[in-house]
């Protein structure tokens, strides 16, 4: 089985160094260093899309957005013009549903099979091979792709037979992860203007019911002086807040509380730029309660 891997940015990159560990791979980025990096590693660079569909069985995709997956998929040179009947594209994308099931409805047109099938667990959990995979899609695509998605991480689930489910399941997850981030901050925030060390806030919030992983990774990352986020753009977790919402407002679901963590994802890029990564939640709260998190624990 040949398999392609399009997008080599630091998730798809390790989601894809991962399959070199078992499968041999072809590639395809449009940063030419990321390529070279994997042709090291023992990958083979594809032409383009088109000719990566014409010689891959299973074509797997980690992009920022659904409009690059349309554009890998639709523009020139694109996979829809190497695609063939009894072929599955793999979107591991954080993206839009309904562009996913649109794009699945126009491959299925040509019998070729396309599964949504983003990941939860960060960079640091791809690289380690614990991942957790949400897929869905037509149960035959699974089953064809099964084994592949287990080279990956063995935390592999399968939602559903409906395409987009698990991009859906991907919004929903975020928006309760970026909600508990930005609430721990608040938190560490007022315990810092009322003199608390982080190091007694963090123990204690860990101790009890309002515990959860940013608590118990970022809290100790930060006393540690390192990122517990990596590079993940701030404004990527915005678009997938913005996807959430969006959906709540489709099916007539209040969401109040992710839109209010939206909001301050919007204040943030807005205030510290396009290139900000979600690690620097940590200073637009700071600056939003004129305090210092980390700092606080030298008043103890």
């Amino acid at each position: 089985m040949k398999i392609g891997y399009i997008g080599l940015g630091a998730m798809g990159g390790a989601l894809a160094r991962r399959l070199l560990l078992s499968h041999s791979l072809r590639v395809l980025d449009l940063d030419r260093g990321a390529v070279a990096a994997f042709e090291k590693l023992g990958a083979t660079a594809a032409a383009s899309a088109a000719d990566m569909a014409s010689e891959c069985d299973i074509i797997m995709m980690c992009l920022p957005r659904s409009a690059n997956v349309r554009q890998a998929l639709l523009g020139k040179d694109g996979l829809l013009e190497g695609l063939s009947a009894g072929k599955v594209v793999i979107d591991q994308t954080s993206g839009d549903p309904a562009e996913t099931a649109a794009m699945a409805e126009l491959l299925s047109q040509r019998g070729v099979m396309m599964l949504d099938a983003p990941v939860s667990g960060g960079i640091g959990g791809a690289d380690a091979g614990t991942i957790s995979i949400m897929v869905s899609g037509a149960r035959a695509g699974y089953e064809d792709a099964r084994q592949v998605l287990l080279s990956i991480s063995p935390n592999v689930e399968y939602v559903s037979s409906r395409i987009g489910d698990a991009q859906a399941l991907k919004l929903i997850n975020n928006a309760m992860s970026a909600g508990c981030r930005l609430a721990t901050l608040e938190a560490s925030a007022l315990g810092a203007k009322l003199g608390l060390p982080l190091s007694t806030v963090a123990e204690v919030l860990n101790r009890g019911p309002g515990r959860n992983k940013a608590s118990k990774v970022m809290l100790p990352a930060l006393l540690e002086g390192r990122p517990a986020a990596g590079s993940f753009a701030l404004s990527l977790m915005l678009k997938d807040l913005n996807l959430a919402t969006a959906l709540g407002i489709k099916c007539g679901t209040p969401m109040p509380i992710a839109g209010v963590v939206r909001g301050l994802l919007q204040t943030g890029v807005n205030t510290l730029g396009d290139k900000a990564l979600l690690e620097d939640t940590v200073c637009l709260i700071e600056s939003m309660a004129s305090t210092h998190i980390v700092n606080a624990q030298s008043a103890a």
